[in-house]
């Protein structure tokens, strides 16, 4: 069965977009909600932000622009409009929430650009674009959570704004196997390619 979808769409999609000239590496919501055993949206994604940190890392090394994106939302959630009311649990996002920080790992530069979000997108109502467009990016590294909601919502969006999204799947987590393999695998068909650390790791080596 999965041999027929994988011909299936061969056929149709899975074409290779590649590497741009200009990279920047977005980390997309490791925050401690998500690493906190207490919180309810714990997704055990521990592998995906060290994998997402030596990624961020080699960036550094390469003077490439990092992005972070975190969630906030003010105490009665309404900037988070109907997304907030779907999804009650977006509560841990609330301004001062211990679970609305950054996890101990996650260290950030003052340097670096962080993004306050209320949605899935890490584009939707933010100066991302535009700033990536002031850096003249054109290709966009894709690490973080989770890979069935705000990683595939910021890769849609990516390649609708033009730059060149780049699924790093080692990098990137869901509370279950079976919605991250299955958005990977429709993110790579339609939206961009997706790869692993170690190929993400030999292109940054490259950059002067």
């Amino acid at each position: 069965m999965n041999k027929d979808l994988d011909q299936n769409y061969k056929a149709v999609f899975n074409k290779r977009l590649g590497f741009g000239k200009n990279p920047a590496i977005i980390l997309v919501d490791f925050v401690a909600a998500y690493f906190d055993e207490n919180s309810p949206l714990y997704a055990d994604v521990e592998k995906a932000l060290l994998s997402a940190i030596r990624i961020r890392n080699k960036g550094r090394e390469k003077n490439i622009p990092i992005i972070y994106t975190n969630v906030s939302y003010q105490k009665d959630g309404k900037n988070g409009g109907v997304f907030f009311e779907k999804l009650p649990v977006l509560s841990c996002f609330i301004e001062g929430a211990k679970t609305a920080g950054w996890p101990s790992k996650l260290d950030i530069d003052p340097n670096e650009i962080v993004i306050t979000k209320q949605y899935p997108s890490a584009f939707f109502e933010t100066c991302l674009s535009k700033k990536l467009n002031n850096l003249e990016i054109d290709t966009l590294i894709i690490t973080g959570l989770t890979t069935s909601g705000c990683i595939r919502a910021t890769c849609v969006d990516a390649i609708s704004y033009g730059f060149r999204p780049i699924v790093v799947k080692d990098a990137c987590g869901d509370r279950h196997e079976k919605p991250h393999i299955a958005n990977l695998f429709d993110m790579n068909a339609k939206y961009a390619d997706v790869v692993s650390e170690n190929e993400v790791f030999n292109f940054l080596c490259k950059q002067k």
